[in-house]
């Protein structure tokens, strides 16, 4: 059904639903009332039908009410294949969760822009326009949403050979974030500014945005989620859910947490491949990518016999010296006794002039005699009171403007190792910072 053909009969249900949701009747019995025209929508047609009871004059804060009902139906659409059995908790029960809340405010964000298009009242023009604004504000949230998926979920699967669908999703879940930001600006921009075009270019870019939305929330849920759910192994869903738990969700999750015995495994440890068996189980669109792609496994073996594990990666001490001259910023470590342990040279700029001899030094005497109280209750501070996190100095040296951050080092279980001073050159960023704000990109 589409919504130029729609009976009046369907439209008719729709609008006894409103009525019954406007009386307080619960969703699940008016899906059991209304099931045989229910059953007739699919989610994908919802939002047209509320768009065009809009145009039939029915108060906007009354087909508001229909997002339950959609979001209803959205569950139940899903109902007929293999998510239907994943665990409470599971990393994919909360991203479908999430996916829920999106719907339901791209739900929203069309339904206002659809009632924008059709008022000729200022007042009113005002209000689905601050609407509009507050929604997109949710709405931008989705990005951490996206991130779970982009960092967690598709390392896996270009693990397993499959990198086209990770770069298609990725590339739509990017441009609909950067279409909410450039909305959003422009929704400022004309905060106060009723001009017809401006609002209706407004409105309809906010319509499509939702409408991408939506395809995107039933991409992941219909194609992508059903996919990994068939191959990634127990093992791997407790490391994306230990991760994802870390990063946080756009949804309260309350106490629902999924567990297993499996130990937690990244993708670089796989050795897998696709088995045919797991091929029949595939949604058809991942189906047809395998086999006409030549899939094959990454096997790259990234940690080497010579490497140092350093929690979130490995390096060798080759590559760790080279790093550490490659950086911006020259670094000194003093051990929790205050003694220089370390230091770094940058071939970026060179900072305070630094010598191997000051190794086991006191770091205070590395410092004028003038400073030397100064650099001792500063570290002091850092070391045993809660006041600073860290301290930052500005200086100069010659025509350089340098920044001086002295931080605290702690292990994983927050006990202090040391402390480290940190120099940067700020010169540029001070003295043409107009000229840096121009460099500026938004990614």
């Amino acid at each position: 059904m589409s919504t130029s053909n729609s009976s009046k009969e369907e439209l008719e249900a729709i609008k006894e639903i409103l009525k019954a949701i406007h009386r307080g009747e619960k969703v699940e019995e008016l899906k059991k009332q209304f099931r045989s025209v229910v059953q007739q929508i699919s989610p994908f047609e919802i939002p047209l039908i509320e768009q065009q009871l809009i145009k039939e004059g029915i108060p906007m804060e009354e087909v508001l009410k229909l997002c339950d009902l959609h979001v209803e139906l959205f569950r139940e659409y899903l109902q007929s294949i293999e998510l239907k059995n994943i665990p409470k908790g599971h990393p994919l029960d909360l991203l479908i969760k999430e996916n829920e809340l999106i719907l339901k405010q791209a739900e929203v964000l069309g339904l206002y822009a659809s009632a924008l298009l059709k008022t000729e009242d200022h007042k009113q023009t005002r209000e689905y326009t601050s609407s509009l604004k507050n929604i997109m504000l949710e709405m931008r949230k989705a990005r951490l949403h996206y991130r779970k998926i982009q960092m967690l979920i598709f390392p896996y699967l270009e693990r397993r050979g499959i990198t086209a669908v990770p770069r298609v999703l990725w590339s739509r879940e990017d441009q609909e974030m950067i279409k909410l930001r450039q909305l959003f600006e422009l929704l400022q921009k004309a905060e106060n500014n009723a001009d017809k075009n401006i609002v209706k270019n407004i409105a309809n870019k906010a319509i499509e945005i939702a409408q991408e939305a939506s395809e995107l929330a039933f991409r992941e849920n219909r194609i992508l989620f059903p996919a990994v759910y068939t191959l990634f192994s127990e093992g791997e869903w407790a490391m994306i859910a230990d991760i994802a738990e870390e990063l946080g969700y756009v949804v309260d999750i309350g106490n629902e947490r999924w567990k297993t015995d499996a130990k937690p495994i990244l993708p670089y440890e796989l050795e897998v491949s696709i088995t045919p068996e797991q091929v029949e189980k595939l949604p058809p669109e991942f189906k047809s990518m395998i086999a006409s792609h030549n899939i094959e496994s990454d096997a790259y073996n990234i940690k080497k016999e010579e490497d140092l594990d350093l929690n979130t990666g490995f390096l060798s001490i080759e590559e760790i010296e080279a790093l550490f001259r490659s950086l911006p910023v020259e670094i000194t470590f003093a051990n929790f006794d205050n003694r220089v342990k370390f230091f770094t040279e940058s071939t970026f700029h060179k900072g305070f002039v630094r010598t191997k001899t000051i190794i086991g030094r006191k770091i205070e005497y590395c410092h004028p005699p003038r400073l030397e109280n100064i650099v001792r209750e500063n570290v002091n501070e850092i070391k045993f009171s809660d006041k600073a996190e860290y301290k930052e100095f500005w200086t100069k040296m010659g025509e350089k403007i340098i920044r001086i951050l002295v931080v605290p080092v702690k292990n994983q279980k927050k006990e202090l190792l040391g402390i480290a001073e940190i120099v940067e050159d700020l010169t540029e960023v001070v003295n043409n910072s107009e000229e840096v704000k121009k460099k500026i990109v938004v990614l």
